[in-house]
Parts: structure tokens; sequence; C-alpha cells
């Protein structure tokens, strides 16, 4: 086997062992099952019986800001992870098995894909229950679905160079919260952005998490001909804009979080 191989093999190796580990963990399991469908419920029936938007349910335009919210928050266990292996001391013992040093952070965030995938499909199954429908074709809602997991995928190394900056669960627990409430609440996740006054319209539309939001909507068919056209250019141009934001983060942060891991190893 060549060095690829390899690096391939261990990486599915350490992605097999946290799927596990979350699954014997009840708070985790809470958070990819339960959470999901408290939030879909939640909004649909609380903040929909006091929000209308003209020509569709609050409902359909919620659940794409409802699943960008979710892959937000659950990449948190990503770092969550991270720091407890840091702090027990696994990464020591993975420093001395003949594995691949960039199996270990491949494989918890490709096991955190597998944690969105099902907390996604929970949240459309819940969804379709609530009334929410996909109205576009086969082809536009399953790329809505992938443009969703890759953002996921690349926002899970950005919690993991957090993490390894930061060291410690209780910390990163805190700088993580403090990091998602910014990103998720000034967006278009649950209202339309150009409601918002003064200096909150602007940073809504420029908001990563309003782009995808908006992309998942249209790849969805969870638009309405009733509400304004967004002016700003990134949702003017919402689905290629969030592919490349999420080849941006990739690009910055897995060589960042992989540098930050071997110098917390080396140590």
């Amino acid at each position: 086997m060549n060095a690829l191989q390899i690096a391939v093999a261990d990486g599915v190796t350490i992605a097999k062992r946290n799927a596990l580990k979350i699954r014997r963990a009840p708070d985790l399991l809470g958070g990819v099952v339960m959470l999901p469908i408290v939030f879909v419920l939640l909004f649909t029936y609380v903040f929909g019986s006091m929000i209308s938007l003209p020509g569709m349910s609050y409902g359909e335009y919620l659940l794409p800001g409802i699943f960008v919210m979710t892959i937000v928050t659950s990449a948190q266990i990503t770092g969550y992870t991270l720091t407890q292996d840091l702090q027990k001391g696994i990464f020591d013992r993975f420093r001395t098995l003949p594995m691949s040093p960039s199996a270990v952070l491949t494989g918890q965030t490709v096991s955190d894909v597998i944690t969105n995938l099902t907390s996604i499909v929970t949240m459309a199954l819940v969804g379709l229950l609530v009334g929410w429908r996909i109205r576009t074709s086969p082809w536009e809602a399953a790329l809505g679905f992938l443009m969703l997991l890759l953002f996921a995928y690349a926002f899970s190394w950005v919690t993991a160079t957090v993490a390894l900056a930061l060291r410690t669960p209780e910390v990163f627990n805190n700088v993580a919260t403090i990091m998602s409430f910014p990103l998720v609440f000034p967006s278009n996740a649950f209202a339309d952005s150009t409601r918002l006054p003064g200096p909150l319209k602007p940073i809504a539309e420029w908001n990563p998490v309003s782009t995808l939001a908006q992309a998942a909507r249209e790849l969805f068919g969870n638009t309405s001909p009733a509400i304004p056209t967004p002016s700003a250019w990134p949702l003017q141009h919402a689905v290629p804009l969030s592919f490349l934001w999420s080849v941006v983060l990739l690009a910055v942060f897995a060589p960042l979080a992989t540098r930050l891991y071997k110098r917390a190893v080396s140590q």
C-alpha cells in the first residue's frame, strides 16, 4: 500500500471509532437526533404562528434555515471531540501507532459528515410531517443536500482549528457558542433579511450562512415570487457562492488545523 492508501485506510478506521463513540454517548446522540426534531417543531409552531410570508408558508421558508443552523452548531462536535481526546492523552497513544498523522483529523471530520447526514435526514422527515415540501427536481434537491453536507464538512475544519488552538473542552464550548451566534442569528435563516433594520441588513446579506440558506431555498424550491428578490450580490449568486465558500474554508482551515495538530502532538 502506498502512503495515500494508508492515510485513507487509517482515516476510515478513526471515522468508525468516532462514529461508535457518538452512538455510545447519549448526550452527543441526543444532539444528533433529538435536537433537530426540537428545532423543527419549536420554530415551525412557535415562530410560524407569528410570522407570515407572502405566497408561501413560513414552515417552507424556515426548514432550509434550520438545516443551515444545525450543521453550523453540529460542527462543534468536531472541536469538542478533539479537545477531549487531547485532554485525555489519546493523541499520545495515536502517536505511538504506525498510522498516518492526517488520519485523526480526516477521520474526525468524515465521521461528522455522517453525523450531519443523520441530522439532515431527521429534520427532512420531520419537516415533511409538518408541511415542508421539496418543489424542484430530484437532481436539484440532491444538489441541495450535497451542498449542505459539503459546507458542513468544510466548517468542521474551522471548528477543528479553533479546538486545537484552545485545547480545552470548556474553553472551546464557550468560544464556539460565541462564534455560532453571530453567524446564525444575523442572517436570513429565520426571517427575510430585507426586513432587517439599519446595519443588520448588509451584515445579514453578506453572511455566508445567509448565502447557504438562500441557496438551499432555491434548490429545494422554497421561494415565492411575492417575496422581494434580494439585491445583495451574494444572495443573487447563492448556489455557486455556497460551493465556493466550502472550497475556501477547506483550503484555508484544513492545512491550518493539520499544522496545529502536529504542534499539539509534538509537545
